[in-house]
C-alpha cells in the first residue's frame, strides 16, 4: 500500500520536481555524505558478524540516533518497518531574530 506522501507527490508533479532537486542538493552536503558513509559502515560491520544480509528486510539502528556513533553497544539489527517509525532526536529550532 503507498502511503498519503508517495500518493501526493504522484497527483503532483511541481511539488515532486521540487521536493527532488531539494533532496539532491540535501544529499551532497558534506555532513549528510559524513552521516551516509558511517551509516554504511555500520551496515557493512554487521554484514561481515552474518547479522545482515542484502534483501532481508532489516536496518541497522543507532540506539543514540548518532549515525557517526558505530559502538558495538550502540548498534541492533531492527525490522526496516520499526526503525523507520521510531522517534527520532530533532534538532532545537533557532528562533528567527526580528530587527
Amino acid at each position: 500500500m503507498a502511503g498519503k506522501t508517495k500518493k501526493y507527490y504522484d497527483k503532483n508533479p511541481k511539488a515532486k520536481a521540487k521536493k527532488k532537486k531539494y533532496d539532491k542538493k540535501y544529499q551532497a552536503t558534506e555532513e549528510q555524505k559524513k552521516n551516509r558513509a558511517a551509516r554504511n559502515a555500520a551496515r557493512n560491520e554487521m554484514k561481515k558478524k552474518g547479522r545482515v544480509r542484502k534483501g532481508d528486510g532489516k536496518d541497522v539502528d543507532h540506539k543514540n540516533g548518532n549515525p557517526k556513533d558505530n559502538r558495538k553497544s550502540n548498534l541492533r539489527v531492527m525490522d526496516r518497518s520499526k526503525n523507520r517509525a521510531k522517534d527520532r532526536p530533532r534538532k532545537k529550532k533557532r528562533s528567527k531574530k526580528k530587527s
